[in-house]
């Protein structure tokens, strides 16, 4: 017995040692490559992305996702539990599942893990979002989120989304642009940001107009 728990204490000390090296070495280089991306290798749909700073690009987009995602983004420490709560009163009742998933913990999940759902997944979700609130801070999680987050089907990030939709960079947007980028991120694989229809376009042109709200809020203060 003492010997099984030896081990057992031994594997999820190597575990805590291995993930916070893992977070430590990307709040200083970029994100190379995702289990989610790896999937769309597999399926033969390739992948397109091209990493970019924070910095070079356009705000909006972050106000968009902020809109769209996770409006305490600046405010909270990794976790929404009003909107989390929210969520399960929703599921519990039934009809079309709803998440709660802050940007932290999307960006948590992208980058270490894989899709899907299950406890032990959401168990570890919830472990790297503590590292890397505390580890990147906010600026660094909003940085990695709109350069992995998949943006459509084997299209991943901010630069490769404005160049397949708009044909340009990601550093020049305009609210209707960012707004529909940001709108195709719950469903990726099933919507697109280029001439869009149905709940695209109206999602899209929301966010658009709450550009304005989250910048004159200060809801993106902590990117600022």
């Amino acid at each position: 017995m003492f010997r099984l728990l030896g081990l057992v204490l031994k594997l999820v000390l190597g575990f805590v040692l291995v993930s916070v090296v893992w977070v430590l070495l990307y709040a200083a280089v970029p994100v190379p490559f995702t289990l989610t991306m790896a999937g769309d290798l597999v399926a033969g749909r390739g992948v397109t992305k091209s990493w970019r700073a924070l910095g070079s690009i356009d705000p909006d987009l972050a106000r968009a996702a902020i809109a769209g995602e996770d409006s305490k983004f600046c405010s909270h420490s990794g976790f929404d539990w009003g909107a989390i709560a929210g969520a399960a009163r929703h599921n519990a009742e039934g009809g079309r599942m709803r998440g709660g998933s802050t940007i932290s913990q999307q960006t948590a999940k992208n980058v270490f893990l894989w899709q899907g759902g299950g406890y032990v997944r959401k168990a570890l979700e919830a472990w790297f979002t503590l590292l890397i609130e505390r580890i990147w801070g906010k600026r660094r999680i909003m940085e990695v989120y709109l350069n992995v987050a998949e943006t459509g089907i084997g299209t991943y990030g901010a630069e490769a989304a404005a160049i397949r939709y708009f044909n340009h960079g990601a550093g020049r947007l305009s609210p209707i642009e960012a707004g529909r980028i940001a709108a195709v991120l719950p469903l990726p694989k099933k919507r697109a940001a280029i001439d869009p229809s149905g709940f695209v376009r109206r999602h899209g042109n929301r966010l658009a107009r709450y550009v304005g709200v989250v910048r004159r809020n200060g809801l993106d203060a902590c990117l600022r």
